[in-house]
């Protein structure tokens, strides 16, 4: 499909960010835009050296990026620090980058579009200011956006203070048939170094205004699983799942470079036997936690994946964690990073031990594939909540009172999950409606459409 339009993609930038971007930015090369993909220098480094395998897979995404206002050794996973230095240092650079590539491209070649993770509000002002128009897109589920609209409510109401922590111990449902949560696993208040709470819990604030100068507000949810949210907010167009396509050929960004490895061990593997865990790209265990892990999958007996990033636990454990992957080699398989999309989609895969993220949400929902939950921070309880309470294809994994999930406890509940057929059955059928959704006809196809209509405008 010909199309003129030139679309900016700016993702926040952290890797269950850049995606989703990612899919959506692979999705309208299909429909012909030309997309200028912005990371910051600091991602940009890494995904460029996990791509080193993979040549111009990104063809039709030209891979820019802008600083993002830290020092090489500073920690991006302090998300307190990362946002105080993107929100000083990349409002300008991205002016700067918008008006260099408008200078060198023809009139018809011109942005006229930008698509903006929500997270980065105050790219919506540069926007303005630059004459173009702004797509707010949102990364998690939209009930969480729901939620965080709500914030001035509920200051208001005395659930939170001035500061977005609780008042009170609560659980709060939006309206009838909305995941309900617990005012103590608001996102906000699990970021990891409590110091940086109330600079994310501003940043909220800003973004929930800034959203105002968007177009269009989408997000990568389908409209079947989130129904009530939809209802409240008619003005979320939601697109999701969102894939890069059905032969996982196309380069999501990663971080890491992929163990592709793990495959051919799949291959081999019973149909419905491999416990596949995986914790995305912030959590971080201890060496107690990581060991009864690790005792947990052997005890099941069951086939084993296990991804254990090189920043997953503490350098002390790394003599031991090989000591285990040596001595479970015929069990079990350790990688540092997996194609999770074409591990979740792997007919040997039983059942996902994940922190619930919504990407690896969505990919396992898309795929049929069972949970078990252990989420870390931000919205992950709230996405918890849905897999166990509302969508009924997960069970908990409750830390004992030494805030650790033991390896007896692992044991029992991967057996009880891969005993219940009625909530396979339910993974399965959540699975169809998934992909009802995306195929024609479906409601996020039609949305989609709708996307594309609109972005294909240039006033």
């Amino acid at each position: 499909m010909e199309n003129s339009s030139h679309v900016v993609i700016l993702p926040f930038p952290a890797q269950g960010h850049v995606i989703p971007l990612m899919e959506l930015s692979h999705c309208l090369v299909e429909h012909g835009f030309k997309i200028t993909f912005v990371n910051t220098d600091f991602n940009h480094r890494r995904i460029l050296s996990a791509l080193s395998e993979k040549g111009d897979l990104c063809r039709g995404i030209n891979m820019v990026s802008i600083p993002d206002g830290l020092g090489p050794g500073e920690d991006r996973n302090d998300l307190g620090r990362l946002t105080e230095g993107f929100t000083v240092v990349m409002p300008g650079h991205l002016e700067k980058l918008i008006r260099e590539i408008n200078d060198a491209e023809g009139e018809s070649c011109k942005i006229k579009w930008m698509v903006a993770d929500a997270n980065m509000g105050w790219s919506f002002a540069v926007a303005k200011k630059m004459g173009i128009r702004a797509v707010s897109f949102w990364p998690p589920s939209a009930a969480l956006l729901a939620f965080m609209l709500r914030i001035p409510k509920f200051i208001e109401d005395g659930v939170l203070d001035e500061r977005g922590l609780p008042k009170r111990k609560e659980t709060i449902q939006l309206s009838p048939g909305m995941v309900p949560i617990e005012t103590t696993e608001f996102s906000w208040n699990h970021i990891g170094d409590p110091k940086g709470q109330p600079i994310i819990f501003q940043l909220i604030l800003q973004n929930n205004q800034a959203t105002e100068l968007a177009d269009v507000i989408i997000c990568n949810s389908f409209h079947e699983i989130e129904p009530a949210t939809f209802a409240l907010h008619p003005n979320i167009l939601p697109i999701g799942p969102l894939m890069a396509d059905q032969k996982f050929e196309k380069p999501i960004g990663h971080f890491w470079q992929e163990d592709m490895t793990c495959l051919h061990w799949l291959n081999e593997q019973p149909n419905n036997s491999v416990v596949y865990v995986a914790f995305g790209s912030f959590t971080v265990f201890d060496r107690i936690q990581l060991e009864e892990l690790a005792h947990g999958l052997e005890l099941t007996e069951q086939p084993f994946l296990w991804v254990v990033r090189a920043d997953f636990t503490d350098g002390s454990s790394n003599e031991w964690l090989e000591g285990f992957r040596t001595r479970v080699k015929g069990q079990g398989m350790i990688v540092s990073w997996s194609p999770q999309q074409q591990v979740l989609a792997h007919p040997s895969i039983a059942c996902f031990i994940s922190h619930c993220g919504w990407n690896s949400t969505m990919e396992g929902v898309r795929n049929g594939v069972p949970f078990l939950c252990w989420p870390y921070f931000t919205d992950q309880f709230l996405n918890q909540s849905y897999i166990c309470n509302s969508w009924r294809i997960g069970f908990k994994l409750t830390p004992d009172e030494r805030g650790i999930i033991s390896r007896e406890r692992i044991k029992e509940k991967v057996e009880e999950l891969l005993a219940d057929e009625e909530l396979k059955a339910r993974a399965c059928l959540w699975r169809d409606i998934a992909h009802r959704s995306i195929n024609e006809g479906g409601s996020s196809y039609e949305n989609f459409k709708k996307f594309v209509n609109i972005i294909s405008q240039d006033h």
